[in-house]
């Protein structure tokens, strides 16, 4: 069947600035129905963050037990915590108009093009190591060891820009951000978007 929204793969290296930027598009005042995907996690909640509204926070058993079920459409493990994307939420949301981001890496990124091939993937890359390496110091949420790791992981990250379909580089936010607006502009405007959206209208046209 047709989905009338449009999933986004939205990845990047932790501290790159993906979630501020999804969270910026999503404030912006458009007539688009945006959401962002809710994952499910094992790791606990950080200060701030509410069940349901960040995360579907879960146990490992109770994860464990969905993955049996086959109810994600990715899911992985990272730094020992495991992160999953529900399978049935998503194609509701599509069939509904509804373009979802997923805010995934790209190993979760093969899982879901593998069943969804028209999902359009965006890489965001920071300008270089040491504004990346700053940023991720500057949230204060993450240890020096952990720190330490994400900065380790972040070039074998960001050496899988090329499988994404668009590449945007965060180093001014306002460019970035308006980047980001004009992939999900141009991808609403294609013809079978608009064509499912407006059929009554064309073929009122048409006669």
């Amino acid at each position: 069947m047709s989905q009338l929204g449009t999933l986004y793969i939205i990845s990047a290296p932790s501290g790159a600035g993906k979630s501020s930027l999804i969270s910026a598009l999503l404030k912006e005042e458009r007539s688009w129905d945006v959401k962002v995907s809710v994952s499910h996690t094992t790791r606990a909640a950080r200060i701030g963050e509410n069940h349901g509204e960040h995360y579907h926070f879960v146990d490992v058993d109770s994860f464990k037990s969905l993955i049996a079920e086959n109810a994600f459409f990715e899911w992985a493990e990272v730094f020992g915590n495991y992160y999953g994307t529900s399978r049935i939420t998503i194609e509701q949301a599509l069939q509904k108009g509804t373009d979802i981001f997923l805010d995934i890496d790209w190993q979760g990124a093969q899982q879901v093009r593998e069943m969804m091939p028209e999902a359009v993937g965006i890489f965001i890359l920071p300008p270089n190591r040491n504004e990346l390496e700053a940023r991720l110091n500057k949230r204060g949420q993450d240890s020096s060891t952990i720190i330490a790791k994400r900065m380790a992981q972040a070039q074998s990250e960001m050496s899988h820009y090329n499988e994404y379909d668009y590449l945007i580089i965060n180093d001014d936010f306002e460019v970035a951000s308006k980047e980001l607006a004009q992939i999900v502009a141009a991808q609403r405007s294609k013809q079978n978007k608009q064509s499912m959206l407006y059929q009554e209208m064309i073929a009122e046209l048409l006669k």
